[in-house]
């Protein structure tokens, strides 16, 4: 029997521009039409920041609501999950909108270089958003750009600061971090199994090793994230039309690694999460 693939979809970043790719949805009702195109396509999460009018990042927690509203409108169970990442967001600003309880937010469990600057969460930052994540009830997904954010997670859940089992999401392929190679993936996944037994996971890869990271998950029975966010390109030869088309790229050769895209319901019951 094919087993179901949760597949995230980033619709817009902190990064790309309209300049970059015309399809980045930026505006609240682009965000929310895009997310339906890639819900009716298949994606059952979907991985939300906001941008100024002028497309910079934002906290602001309006426009999250905005988002949030016209997702589970148009998009009957589909998993919101907040962004707190830090590219042009202050420490103070980035779980702002926390309190409009989305279904899950990112939480990334360390600090890493990025190409041009650092990635900044220190331990009473990440614990702070912790701690507001398990009192408004929102299912982290802790995001691993570096191996010690994988033991930094289990600590966090030993502490009682994360729920046990966790959901885990390996970033590869950012520059100065973790390099997306298939022998770094198969060690992540054993060493995953060892120290945060039960746990659910998904891997990114970003630019140009998207598409190579999401076939390793099908392969392996792993999720899968997709998106503007992470690569605005649909192959070497063009850029991709929209979030949409990215999601239904996974969904057309599921049947190849006898997947299928997990329904809303069946992702939220991989996840922990309560129905909708």
């Amino acid at each position: 029997m094919t087993s179901p693939v949760i597949i995230t979809v980033a619709i817009t970043g902190a990064l790309p521009r309209k300049k970059d790719n015309p399809a980045v949805p930026v505006t609240p009702a682009e965000q929310i039409e895009s997310t339906h195109e890639a819900f009716e396509a298949g994606a059952s999460i979907v991985h939300i920041h906001v941008r100024k009018s002028d497309e910079s990042p934002s906290s602001d927690p309006e426009l999250y609501g905005q988002v949030q509203e016209g997702v589970r409108k148009h998009c009957p169970g589909m998993i919101v999950q907040f962004s707190t990442g830090g590219r042009g967001r202050e420490q103070a600003a980035r779980g702002a909108m926390l309190n409009l309880r989305p279904d899950m937010a990112s939480l990334a469990t360390g600090s890493v270089n990025f190409p041009t600057t650092i990635y900044e969460n220190p331990p009473d930052f990440v614990e702070g958003l912790a701690k507001t994540m398990l009192e408004n009830g929102i299912k982290p997904e802790v995001e691993v750009f570096d191996l010690a954010m994988l033991y930094n997670a289990a600590n966090l859940v030993k502490r009682g600061l994360l729920k046990n089992p966790p959901h885990v999401q390996f970033v590869m392929g950012i520059l100065n971090a973790m390099p997306a190679r298939r022998t770094i993936f198969d060690f992540l996944r054993s060493e995953i199994a060892d120290v945060l037994p039960g746990a659910t996971w998904v891997a990114a890869g970003t630019g140009r090793y998207q598409w190579e990271v999401n076939q390793w998950c099908l392969e392996t029975g792993g999720h899968c994230r997709t998106g503007l966010e992470d690569n605005t390109r649909f192959d070497q030869a063009r850029l991709a039309a929209s979030n949409a088309e990215l999601v239904k790229k996974i969904v057309d050769v599921c049947d190849h690694y006898d997947r299928r895209p997990a329904t809303p319901r069946e992702a939220r019951e991989i996840l922990g999460l309560v129905p909708a």
